[in-house]
C-alpha cells in the first residue's frame, strides 16, 4: 500500500526512511549531546524486563490491561431511571470488526434480570402443530451454527438536529457492536413445531421485568435468524440476554428479544407497546411509520474523529467502519473537504453480510481546516445519504434509523470535533 503526501505518493521506505532520519536527527541534540539518543534509550531493557511477571495467582477470568481502564462503555445520556439505561461501545478505542463481549453496547427497559438457566423455559406455541416447551439442555442439543453480525439500536446516531461538537463515536454510533453468535437456527425449532400455514408473524417476549416484545414477520425470522446462547465463544453475558436470546440479522436492535421466553405464531402482527407507541418513526404529517425494520447502509470514520488531537502535520491513516442491515458493503468513498471531493478508500478482509467491514484511507494533514466524512454503499447499490436527504423526506421529529453521513471537524490547531 502506498502512502498520501502533498507531492504525490509516499512508499513505505520512504515513510520508515523518515522516521529513520527522524532517529539520526534525535541523536544530534538533547539527551543525544549526553550519548542517550532515542535509539539508544530504546535499547535499555525496561524494568518490566528485569523481573518475573504475575504467576497463577493472575484472576480466573481474564481482565484487560490497567493501561487501558480507559477504554469503557459508558451511558450517552443519564437514563430516566435506573434500570432503564443504555450504554455506548467505545468505538474509537477498538480494532478489527469483534466486539469484546464486555464492552458490547447495552440496552435495558426494566434492567437485568438474574435468570437461572436451570429453570428457564422457552415456549413456542400459537398456530404451529406440535408446541413446545424446551430448556437449555434441550435446546443445546439441536445443531448449533455461528454467525458474525452486528446488533445496532435503532436510536444509535441521535442526529436528526445536531449533536454536541463535543461528541466522540462513543455519542455519535456507540449503540452498534459486532460479535460471533452461536446458537439454533429459528427455522429449525418452526420446523419441529409445524408451522400452520395461516401463520404470518411472530411474537417474541423476553423475561426481563418489561416483558420486552416484539411482532416479527415470518420471512424475517426465517432469514437465517438464531436462538443464541454464545457469544463471542463464551456463554452470553448476563446484559446481552443470558441465557437465552433471539439475534435478528440486520433488523433494529430492540427486536433481537433478549432473555427470550416465549415465541407465539400469530397470522398478523400482535401491535405490542415497542411497536405503536415506541419504535415507530414520526413523519412531518404528524403519522407514525410503523415497523421499520432494517437498518441502512452507514459508516463512520473512527480515527481520526471526535476527542482526537493531531499532534504533527503529515502521514494519517483514516480509519473506520461500515455496515448494512441488507447484506455486504461493496464500497466506501472518503472525503476530507466535506463532501465536494471523494476518494475511494480500501475495504479491509473479511467483508461479510450484515457485519462490520473496516475501510482505510492514507492522507498527509498538511495543517489546515478539514473536514472528514465517509460515505458507505452496499450490494444493493443503496448509497448512504447526507443528513439534508433524510430530513426532506422524514423532518426532525423521529428518533430512529438515523443514517446519515457523520462529519469531523479538524481545526488548524489538530484538534477533531463532531460537526454533523
Amino acid at each position: 500500500m502506498s502512502f498520501a503526501s502533498s507531492g504525490g505518493r509516499l512508499g513505505r521506505r520512504q515513510f520508515l526512511g523518515g522516521a529513520a532520519a527522524g532517529l539520526v536527527a534525535g541523536t544530534a541534540s538533547g539527551a543525544a549531546a549526553q550519548g542517550q539518543g532515542p535509539l539508544q534509550g530504546a535499547l535499555q531493557v525496561p524494568a518490566w524486563t528485569r523481573e518475573q511477571g504475575e504467576g497463577v495467582a493472575s484472576p480466573p477470568y481474564g481482565v484487560p490491561s490497567p493501561f487501558e481502564k480507559a477504554v469503557g462503555r459508558r451511558p450517552r445520556t443519564k437514563p430516566a431511571f435506573p434500570t432503564a439505561a443504555s450504554t455506548g461501545t467505545p468505538l474509537q478505542d477498538l480494532h478489527g470488526i469483534i466486539t469484546p463481549s464486555g464492552l458490547h453496547y447495552e440496552r435495558h427497559h426494566a434492567g437485568v434480570p438474574a435468570i437461572d438457566p436451570e429453570q428457564h423455559r422457552l415456549v413456542i406455541h400459537g398456530l404451529v402443530d406440535r408446541p413446545l416447551v424446551l430448556t437449555m439442555n434441550d435446546i443445546a442439543r439441536f445443531p448449533s451454527v455461528s454467525r458474525l453480525w452486528f446488533l445496532e439500536c435503532s436510536g444509535n446516531t441521535p442526529q436528526w438536529t445536531g449533536g454536541s461538537a463535543k461528541w466522540t463515536v462513543q455519542e455519535t454510533h456507540g449503540l452498534i457492536s459486532c460479535s460471533e453468535w452461536t446458537g439454533v437456527r429459528l427455522s429449525t425449532l418452526l420446523d419441529e413445531v409445524g408451522l400452520r400455514p395461516q401463520g404470518r408473524w411472530i411474537l417474541a417476549e423476553g423475561a426481563d421485568g418489561a416483558a420486552m416484545s416484539r411482532s416479527i414477520p415470518l420471512d424475517v425470522a426465517l432469514d437465517d435468524a438464531l436462538i443464541a446462547y454464545a457469544q463471542n465463544g463464551e456463554h452470553l453475558r448476563p446484559e446481552q440476554g443470558y441465557p437465552l436470546r433471539l439475534v435478528l440479522p440486520g433488523i433494529e436492535g430492540n427486536m433481537s428479544i433478549k432473555w427470550l421466553r416465549r415465541l407465539k405464531v400469530g397470522d398478523q402482527p400482535f401491535q405490542t407497546r415497542e411497536e405503536t407507541s415506541k419504535y415507530t418513526d414520526l413523519m412531518p404529517d404528524g403519522t407514525a411509520r410503523q415497523f421499520t425494520f432494517v437498518m441502512e447502509a452507514k459508516s463512520v470514520i473512527t480515527s481520526p474523529s471526535g476527542g482526537h488531537q493531531l499532534r504533527d502535520k503529515g502521514f494519517y491513516e483514516i480509519r473506520g467502519l461500515a455496515w448494512s442491515g441488507r447484506g455486504r458493503i461493496t464500497a466506501v468513498d472518503v472525503s476530507t473537504d466535506g463532501g465536494a471531493t471523494w476518494r475511494r478508500a480500501e475495504l479491509q478482509a473479511p467483508v461479510l453480510s450484515r457485519c462490520l467491514t473496516r475501510f482505510r484511507l492514507p492522507w498527509t494533514w498538511e495543517g489546515g481546516p478539514a473536514l472528514l466524512q465517509s460515505r458507505a454503499v452496499d450490494e444493493t447499490g443503496y448509497v448512504q445519504p447526507v443528513r439534508q436527504q433524510l430530513v426532506d423526506v422524514r423532518g426532525v421529529n423521529s428518533q430512529y434509523h438515523f443514517n446519515g453521513i457523520q462529519t469531523w471537524k479538524v481545526e488548524p490547531t489538530g484538534e477533531v470535533s463532531n460537526a454533523a
